[in-house]
């Protein structure tokens, strides 16, 4: 009896012991399964925190900052920049004239004053008459270059000190070269000029009209300013002679010739080419130039381009 009881407590004591083992066992599994648990938690956490709403408006929101800031020293920089040219054309035109070079005036104020000359010219100034009544046998191609011309001649009159007033005879609104002009001159239709449909010849007392043209026998000596200055408008690639000399004879109008030949003679070249057929736009910088100069080898020497195969009678080769 006394060894069996012997026995049962030394189970019961082994049991005891091993129970605080296995139990201390599964503390520690359970400790480290938790400890995983809330490391697990920490990161999902983390992570839900940078991809949350909140946090990626405040980064939106940074970015935006950086951007406007940004902008604003552009704009601070710029309106700087504006300020220092402000005060250096305001210096420059105080000291103008001081060192006797002419003010700069504003945009408007030449226009203005351009305007003002243009108007006029439409009183007191001499008349020149573009006759485009022969157009309807013309290509496009030429009817195109009969409108960069027109652009031209126009662009030179209100640079003029003493401007032309200028007339477009025959002209309608809705032929081919209208249409053309529209399409490539800017702010054709606020042109300061006469435009009408009206025939030169019924329009203005024949009497003061002069018809320049190549094949005249008459140079033109000086420009009178109660004369009537007519330009045939006429843009022809295959150069049909005397066109505009007969029209002129039919209506029994005074014509005369630009006095190239008096003071300019034939230069040399490869091609052998001597023409006295000048743009529209050619034939006026000779007649403003003159008008204002009085002049005849300066005026050539600006309309008359080298390519005519034609020098002013002094020039030295």
């Amino acid at each position: 009896m006394d060894c069996k009881s012997e026995e049962s407590a030394q189970g019961t004591v082994s049991q005891a012991l091993q129970e605080p083992e296995s139990l201390a066992e599964a503390g520690s599994e359970d400790g480290l399964s938790e400890s995983f648990q809330l490391l697990q938690l920490d990161v999902e956490c983390e992570h839900q925190e940078e991809t949350s709403p909140a946090n990626s408006a405040a980064w939106s929101s940074k970015n935006v900052q950086r951007k406007q800031r940004h902008w604003e020293r552009i704009v601070s920089s710029k309106k700087s920049k504006r300020k220092q040219e402000r005060e250096r054309r305001k210096a420059k035109r105080a000291d103008g004239p001081a060192n006797g070079t002419c003010p700069q005036h504003s945009k408007r104020f030449l226009k203005a004053l351009t305007k003002e000359k243009l108007l006029e010219a439409k009183h007191s100034g001499p008349r020149l008459c573009v006759d485009l009544s022969m157009t309807q046998h013309m290509s496009k191609k030429e009817l195109s270059r009969l409108a960069g011309q027109i652009r031209r001649l126009y662009g030179s009159n209100k640079k003029a000190s003493r401007p032309f007033w200028i007339c477009l005879t025959g002209f309608s609104t809705d032929s081919p070269l209208y249409e053309e002009c529209l399409r490539m001159n800017d702010g054709f239709s606020a042109y300061l000029l006469d435009v009408t449909e009206e025939d030169c010849f019924s329009l203005f007392p024949l009497e003061t009209l002069v018809y320049l043209t190549p094949d005249s026998e008459h140079p033109l000596e000086d420009i009178d300013q109660s004369a009537v200055y007519v330009i045939g408008g006429l843009v022809d690639e295959c150069i049909q002679k005397k066109v505009t000399f007969q029209k002129a004879r039919e209506h029994s109008v005074r014509t005369a010739r630009l006095p190239i030949q008096e003071y300019m003679i034939r230069r040399q070249n490869e091609k052998n080419y001597h023409s006295e057929i000048l743009a529209i736009n050619q034939v006026f910088d000779i007649l403003s130039t003159y008008f204002e100069t009085h002049n005849w080898p300066e005026a050539l020497k600006k309309g008359v381009s080298p390519g005519k195969g034609y020098i002013l009678r002094n020039s030295v080769e």
